[in-house]
């Protein structure tokens, strides 16, 4: 064996020894503890920070990727910043196999982009420091489990769901003060993003102190296959949104010729919202993913449980996958 060929066969090795794991089958009867937000052995994985800042005119978005394929690890993380006064966002990406995930407490990282939690206690605060992110986290609520316990059906794929639906905000965004509430999620499972199954979603927090997760799963021919919310009150408790609607309004076309739904309607037995997006131009073409999806911050008014309530929080719409022109790294599926 010659020297480069015994290199190529260290570099390899980790990868081979991963391989003989395979990744966890998704169970739907099984309900995840709400607070064990650490990693899983899952085809896919993430953990997602996010907010809209109106009082400081800021929006920001975070997301670190775990993926298995075939028992290969594969590691991306985003980090979008929007300044609302001029309604410039900044992306920033990136991947490889260098990411680092251990609980408890939750620890994520990958590079010198950083999510930790102070203690294994559900209050215990967050800090999130990663590139022009340096945050502290706050929960004003625990963690809970989205009611069925998970997003998806089999046929686009399922990812249990958890949340920290709210999150005093203190620390610095791009070096500039920022103050507002965050919104974390953590979700793993079978499921395939833009391949798979595509998806709008909202994450927002409600004048009244309630916060609120909508979503509608749907196949890549945008047939909507589930439609689902959960409402956390005051108590901390995640309880079903009944009789949901939720209907698309204005669209919008990105630079890349994708198309957009960013005003909404939404209806349920505890009252009706309107949706908006704050800055329209939010696409995020992913070169690390391969994915192509909207975030952004989003804006509301509206009645919820007789009272007159003010809506702030974000919201995500994928477009599906890049093309080759678009230039994003392809997997193995």
């Amino acid at each position: 064996m010659t020297c480069p060929q015994r290199f190529a066969l260290l570099l390899l090795a980790p990868l081979l020894l991963t391989a003989c794991v395979p990744a966890i089958a998704f169970d739907p009867a099984r309900t995840p503890d709400p607070a064990a937000l650490g990693p899983n052995n899952a085809k896919t994985e993430w953990w997602y920070v996010s907010g809209y800042l109106p009082q400081t005119k800021q929006a920001f978005h975070w997301a670190q990727f775990k993926v298995n394929y075939k028992g290969i690890p594969y590691d991306a993380s985003h980090i979008a910043v929007t300044d609302l006064g001029t309604g410039k966002v900044t992306f920033l990406e990136q991947s490889g196999q260098n990411g680092k995930f251990s609980f408890p407490p939750l620890s994520v990282n990958q590079g010198d982009w950083t999510l930790t939690q102070s203690a294994n206690e559900p209050l215990a605060p967050f800090k999130l420091d990663a590139g022009p992110l340096q945050l502290t986290l706050t929960p004003q609520k625990g963690p809970v489990v989205h009611p069925p316990g998970y997003s998806g059906t089999p046929e686009t794929g399922q990812l249990y769901y958890q949340s920290v639906t709210r999150l005093g905000i203190s620390g610095t965004i791009a070096g500039q003060p920022a103050e507002g509430l965050a919104w974390l999620d953590h979700q793993w499972g079978d499921q395939q993003p833009g391949s798979a199954a595509l998806w709008d979603w909202f994450g927002v927090h409600l004048s009244d102190g309630s916060d609120l997760m909508l979503y509608r799963v749907k196949t890549l021919d945008g047939k909507v296959v589930q439609l689902a919310g959960s409402a956390v009150g005051a108590d901390g408790v995640a309880r079903v949104v009944n009789n949901l609607t939720m209907t698309p309004g204005r669209e919008w076309t990105a630079p890349s010729g994708r198309k957009y739904v960013l005003d909404w309607t939404i209806s349920a037995d505890r009252g009706n919202l309107t949706l908006k997006a704050a800055n329209d131009d939010q696409e995020l073409l992913t070169k690390s993913t391969s994915i192509a999806y909207w975030e952004g911050p989003i804006a509301g008014t509206g009645t919820w449980d007789n009272a007159n309530v003010d809506v702030v929080g974000m919201g995500e719409f994928v477009g599906g996958v890049l093309t080759k022109e678009e230039g994003g790294v392809f997997l193995p599926k």
